[in-house]
């Protein structure tokens, strides 16, 4: 039985059935997103979306969708659906659905009357193609398959309305046609492995909406340009495979390509082999290196979510290779920064105070699992670098006072990952002493030393290291704990920020903390019974001022709540950590527990994946961005820090 399966009373009811989403993509910027039933509700949604270098490799929807008709003595059944205005589905194709299931690949099997038909897709790794394979299963009769693509081409978070500028011939390639709409867009190719009779038809279907963007307060309607219809007879038992992709194929490849890729697939069965998926799915290669996209349908490369998912995405499920590509990638970008004051074109951020200490974390974190020897011959380099950076004070938002505290200015540009802003300005301006700064600061400086300790190259260095280190940790002590037992957010001068926030969760999560074990127990304990949810930490206390749980409405009242109530999944990785260092063994069967809130997560929203937010209150609906790279990954990191404790 599937992991992730889905039986016709859910299909058919459109209320449950159109939140959950599906993405797949090829591991190179490019991806396929909808609802279970195939009706796209964003305008992110896409059959074929892919990033186009010359228009700065923004995602670009060319293929939007693919209706199939089933043909009968000469009746048609549609199988697709959409939204148009009014709120009016047509042509209702899920109430054909018996079954969908996603352990492999995406697989819908549709019943009409005597015919059973099975719709399974595929990405192919690393190359913009997107393959459907339609099985007809069974048949009492001759049955015809009829497609009609309806085409975009245009950038993701735009829509297309009908105009009459495009190029709408269509010329004949194998098994197929191509088109490419307008000036500077690759050509779709649209091939069969079987030979199709084409049928040039070409208008628009108007008024599509996508009920998610309406949610949210955004454009949400638009036209799809139909070229016309391919119709192909097919018998019972045997499979036509559709091509969609930017290369023209040889239609004979189709079924060995398909074959060939799906073996490669780890099928999710499991909810670690789910996030192991979705985390490689977030996975980026390109000819000058290896990322890590930070989240779909709309992330970029970002240089504090690369370090921040880096290691639950790899080390965590045994791809210690892609640790090392997309380490090598984001530190050849980050030592760009640090000598020469340049920003990267494709990772965003690298000029961000933190950036560096994320860094460190993520080397520390390889040092765990394949020991000190190798980090050393590796990355002891680096290490030696980006500490000696922060030292001289050489990065331009983070500054080493005398006491080894670190100091960074947030109030017209957001420091750290609290990032929301409003009218250009920071929703929450945290500047000043920032604790999580601070302590990834006295963490990194620790974790350097014991690095260095067996490296003559680093000794003097090493001595450096620790003498800050030894200063900031009273410091720290001093500025952030507070007589209520936990930590301020913030010190700026005299001002101490007292909204429970979960930075202090990073705190006392950390390897090295600089407070003992009776202080994380008061903080944890703060951190327990205000921030705790099953999807995460709420990012503010119920009890702090400007609490807003909910993240909807208009877009300036999602940024207004952004970080202020909303649960996030990642610093439930930090609170693990911080758990079972306080309690040992008797804490993991609770830390254990409390996965089972995101386990249920594989089932809702994106399947097999995590959003990148919750609502702080119940029922802890997800939000924003379908599947996000840093939850999976700390989750990941959570379940595997929980093997090592034979659960």
């Amino acid at each position: 039985m599937s992991y992730l399966k889905f039986d016709k009373n859910l299909m058919i009811n459109l209320e449950q059935s159109l939140s959950k989403e599906m993405l797949r993509t090829n591991q190179s910027g490019a991806y396929h997103c909808t609802t279970v039933v195939d009706c796209n509700t964003r305008k992110q949604h896409g059959l074929l979306v892919i990033p186009i270098p010359e228009f700065n490799n923004t995602s670009h929807v060319l293929l939007s969708s693919m209706d199939v008709t089933v043909v009968q003595h000469g009746a048609p059944f549609n199988l697709g659906l959409h939204r148009y205005s009014g709120g009016v589905y047509s042509p209702n194709g899920h109430k054909y659905i018996r079954e969908f299931d996603c352990e492999s690949v995406p697989r819908t099997t549709y019943r009409v009357g005597g015919v059973i038909l099975t719709k399974e897709k595929m990405f192919i790794s690393h190359e913009n193609r997107f393959l459907i394979r339609y099985t007809l299963v069974d048949a009492h009769s001759a049955t015809t398959l009829r497609f009609k693509p309806m085409l975009a081409f245009r950038e993701a978070n735009a829509l297309c309305m009908a105009n009459d500028q495009l190029q709408g011939d269509c010329p004949e390639v194998a098994n197929g046609v191509s088109c490419c709409l307008y000036p500077g867009y690759p050509t779709l190719y649209m091939q069969f492995s079987r030979k199709p009779q084409w049928i040039y038809d070409p208008h628009w279907y108007n008024g599509i909406e996508y009920v998610k963007d309406l949610e949210r307060g955004v454009p949400y309607t638009e036209d799809l340009w139909v070229p016309g219809t391919f119709e192909i007879p097919i018998k019972k038992g045997e499979s036509i495979i559709f091509s969609a992709g930017i290369d023209p194929v040889s239609p004979r490849s189709l079924a060995k390509m398909w074959e060939a890729e799906i073996a490669t697939r780890t099928c999710r069965t499991s909810f670690f082999n789910c996030l192991k998926n979705a985390a490689k799915q977030c996975y980026l290669k390109e000819p000058d290196g290896m990322y890590i996209i930070s989240s779909y349908p709309w992330g970029k490369v970002r240089a504090r979510d690369t370090f921040m998912a880096l290691p639950g995405s790899t080390i965590a499920i045994n791809h210690r290779e892609d640790f090392e590509l997309i380490m090598d990638t984001a530190a050849k970008a980050l030592r760009h920064y640090m000598d020469t004051g340049e920003l990267s074109d494709r990772i965003h951020g690298i000029d961000l105070p933190d950036v560096g200490l994320w860094a460190l974390w993520a080397v520390q974190q390889y040092a765990k699992a394949y020991g000190p020897d190798d980090t050393r011959k590796r990355y002891m380099n680096l290490v030696s670098e980006i500490i000696d950076y922060y030292l001289d004070n050489r990065h331009p938002n983070l500054r080493v006072e005398e006491n080894g505290m670190v100091y960074t200015v947030g109030t017209s540009t957001p420091a750290s990952w609290m990032n929301a802003t409003l009218n250009g300005s920071p929703v929450v301006p945290r500047t000043g002493y920032l604790v999580e700064f601070n302590a990834m600061w006295y963490n990194a400086l620790m974790f350097a030393t014991k690095l260095a300790e067996t490296s003559d190259a680093h000794t003097a260095a090493a001595e450096r290291w620790s003498d800050v280190a030894f200063k900031l940790k009273p410091a720290f002590v001093d500025t952030f704990l507070n007589d209520y037992g936990y930590l301020f957010d913030y010190v700026n001068g005299n001002y101490a920020d007292p909204s429970v926030r979960p930075n202090m969760a990073i705190a006392i999560g950390l390897d090295y903390s600089p407070l003992d074990r009776r202080q994380r127990k008061s903080v944890l304990d703060v951190v327990t019974r205000e921030l705790l949810t099953p999807k995460g930490l709420r990012t503010l206390s119920p009890k702090s001022f400007g609490y807003r749980p909910f993240y909807q409405g208009s877009p300036e009242d999602r940024e207004l709540a952004l970080h202020n109530g909303p649960s996030r999944p990642w610093l439930f990785g930090f609170y693990a950590d911080a758990y079972l260092r306080v309690f040992g063994m008797s804490g993991v069967g609770y830390i254990d527990r409390m996965l089972i809130g995101y386990e249920e997560e594989m089932t809702q929203g994106c399947i097999g994946s995590l959003s990148q937010l919750y609502d702080g209150n119940p029922p802890f609906t997800g939000r924003g961005a379908i599947s996000h790279a840093v939850n999976v990954a700390e989750i990941l990191r959570t379940l595997t820090t929980l093997k090592k404790f034979n659960i």
